[in-house]
């Protein structure tokens, strides 16, 4: 392994923040560095734009260009900035690394060719173009439930040979290759999953991606002090905490991102509206995912606790 890796290269507690736009739907540059800078002081020390939280299937190769060096600008070095630059051609894919470095991120993010469904030689085949023409550091990003094709294990424990290709973003949601590859690399791990935080962390990961934490970044945080604490049953309560906001934000028939928006927008942070395709959540999903809000930072109980479920 070669001296460019570092434990938590991109930071501990990223997260997949929202693109914000103005109510007409362009992108809203000053809700970017507003809530870019919440965010940083709120406890996220890496900032993940223009992921699939961030809708980049829809905004353009200039804005996310622009949206990278606006949050620079409001974050300077008290954060990491990763860029999304995944698309399913690797040549625009390179183009946009390209542009990210110049727009000042730190490293990019970059997902599976997505439609296409290539082959794992092809999947190898494209992130090592990317890598190699690009100075900047690689996530990868492995997520099959949306691009239809998985980085299968033995693959990124090739690919993490690559002085480039540094970390990895899971949302696999296979449990056991991810340990595989963590025992047989030095690639720094991030849980994708909200739920999969405290589990991937305990095994060796180094931090997190989180959609939640667009709107509880501290909470986020603070799982990941306990257990570096060495106070792991109160990194457990923590986790568990988050379970219910998790499942509404995550798991309730939208995409987080719709979500996502919906709840900073009752909470008064930038967000503003979706891009189409997708659609705004009602006003029925937006009061729930507020009032688990509310009793998430009041401290109050999951509304399933002590219930007597998975008692013994």
């Amino acid at each position: 392994m070669t001296s460019t890796r570092d434990a938590a290269p991109f930071g501990r507690t990223l997260c997949a923040m929202i693109t914000p736009f103005t109510e007409e739907g362009a992108l809203d540059l000053d809700g970017a560095r507003r809530l870019a800078a919440h965010l940083v002081a709120r406890g996220c020390d890496g900032l993940v734009l223009s992921g699939t939280t961030g809708e980049s299937p829809t905004t353009t190769d200039e804005e996310k260009a622009r949206l990278v060096t606006a949050v620079r600008e409001a974050v300077g070095d008290r954060a990491a900035l990763v860029a999304g630059v995944g698309t399913s051609d690797t040549r625009h894919t390179v183009e946009l690394a390209l542009a990210a470095a110049e727009a000042g991120a730190d490293g990019v993010l970059v997902v599976t060719p997505y439609y296409s469904r290539p082959p794992q030689e092809a999947v190898a085949a494209h992130f090592l173009e990317v890598a190699d023409a690009s100075e900047l550091p690689v996530m990868l990003y492995d997520i099959p439930g949306r691009t239809g094709t998985r980085i299968a294990p033995d693959t990124v424990i090739r690919l993490a040979r690559h002085p480039r290709i540094v970390a990895v973003k899971d949302c696999s949601y296979d449990f056991l290759g991810t340990q595989k590859v963590l025992a047989r690399t030095e690639l720094a791990y991030y849980a994708g999953c909200d739920e999969h935080l405290l589990a991937l962390y305990a095994v060796g990961a180094a931090g997190c991606v989180s959609t939640i934490a667009n709107a509880v970044p501290d909470r986020v945080a603070a799982v990941l002090d306990a257990f570096d604490a060495g106070d792991t049953g109160r990194a457990t309560a923590l986790q568990l905490a988050l379970t219910t906001l998790t499942e509404a934000v995550m798991e309730a028939g939208l995409p987080g991102t719709v979500t996502a928006k919906a709840l900073l927008n009752r909470l008064g942070l930038p967000a503003g509206p979706v891009r189409a395709p997708l659609l705004p959540a009602g006003r029925e999903t937006a009061d729930e995912l507020l009032a688990l809000y509310e009793a998430l930072t009041a401290g109050r109980p999951p509304a399933w606790a002590g219930t007597g479920a998975g008692g013994g």
